[in-house]
């Protein structure tokens, strides 16, 4: 009979450290470039277990090592608190560690999404890096106005017709090139957003449920596109809870004795997921009723900030389950079904 192997990659750039683990406890620590990885995969059996960290090459490291072996779990660093607050913080340490707790199947696992979903969500993160950039500088421009006793309008910058009357402002001459410098960029990242929001929108378009997520008023192409690439695969989340739970969007609970205590969301996952939806939850509420009443009676009990979380893990199971059974509104505020799984 074969024996069972669980194997702990340590995942760099260019190399990996390897410990395979047998079941009587021994580990076999080894050392690989990546340019190697195609003779390493011949090495591994199909009963082996491979544990690697997520890093910027995971994906690369996964396809190639999948193929050969029983299951490959993706680790999330943050969460896997053994390596990332370790005292001994070394290649070989962090292999037999991942090695050690994937044998006992406790390691905080990721899932890998499919090509278009990973791309689409790496374009998003890139949008959301240029967007704060963007609204970096306007506060910039805003802070030097500001400083001369002019006032704007929290998004007059978003137009092309102020950021020209603030360059025809009379300024001394350091000031001057400082504003012309800061406009032009906010103008070439304005392009370059709007170049990745319509690749974003016009990609996720092909995703299956992206018809069924933008039948719900308030969920836009580009924001339906960004949920997505989020949730990858809806059959992946037994439940709702699991979903929200995923999202960040349940409130964290602390147990002492027999006394559960909520408090606030854990903000776990994604934080761009959360902020799409959000969005989307609070135009969806102008749209519906049942939305509307259930944001008021949350909004006059616990005020505002509650009231929107709540709107939006509700948002978020309607979201769920639209999904699941292949709903496509045709009346999203009477909950009007066009068509039906």
């Amino acid at each position: 009979m074969e024996t069972r192997r669980h194997i702990g990659i340590d995942l760099h750039r260019n190399k990996f450290t390897c410990c395979v683990r047998l079941e009587n406890g021994r580990n076999y620590l080894t050392e690989w470039k990546l340019e190697d990885l195609e003779r390493f995969t011949k090495k591994l059996r199909p009963s082996d277990e491979v544990a690697v960290e997520v890093t910027g090459n995971t994906r690369l490291f996964y396809a190639a090592v999948a193929p050969h072996v029983s299951r490959v779990v993706a680790v999330d660093p943050n969460q896997f608190r053994v390596i990332s607050h370790s005292v001994k913080k070394t290649d070989p340490n962090d292999a037999r560690n991942l090695a050690l707790y994937l044998e006992k199947d406790l390691l905080p696992e990721v899932r890998m999404k499919d090509k278009t979903q990973a791309q689409l969500a790496s374009l998003t993160k890139t949008r959301d890096t240029l967007v704060k950039l963007r609204t970096s500088l306007k506060n910039k421009i805003n802070n030097i106005l500001s400083a001369h006793g002019i006032n704007l309008a929290k998004e007059a910058l978003s137009s092309q017709k102020k950021l020209n009357e603030v360059l025809a402002m009379k300024f001394d001459p350091m000031i001057r090139i400082e504003l012309k410098v800061i406009v032009e960029q906010i103008r070439s990242l304005n392009q370059s957003i709007a170049e990745l929001e319509k690749t974003i929108a016009d990609e996720g378009s092909k995703l299956e449920g992206h018809k069924n997520l933008t039948s719900i008023k308030g969920i836009g192409s580009l924001t339906g596109s960004i949920l997505l690439s989020v949730i990858g695969d809806i059959n992946d989340f037994a439940d709702e809870g699991k979903l929200a739970a995923y999202f960040g969007i349940v409130p964290r609970v602390s147990r002492s004795n027999e006394t559960d205590h909520s408090g606030r969301i854990t903000k776990r996952g994604s934080k761009l997921g959360r902020t799409a939806l959000v969005q989307c939850a609070l135009i969806a509420q102008r749209y519906s009723p049942y939305l509307k009443r259930y944001y008021e009676r949350i909004k006059a009990r616990r005020g505002t900030g509650k009231a929107i979380i709540a709107l939006a893990r509700k948002l978020l199971g309607i979201v769920y389950r639209t999904l699941k059974n292949k709903w496509v509104f045709e009346d999203f505020g009477n909950s009007v079904l066009a068509e039906t799984a």
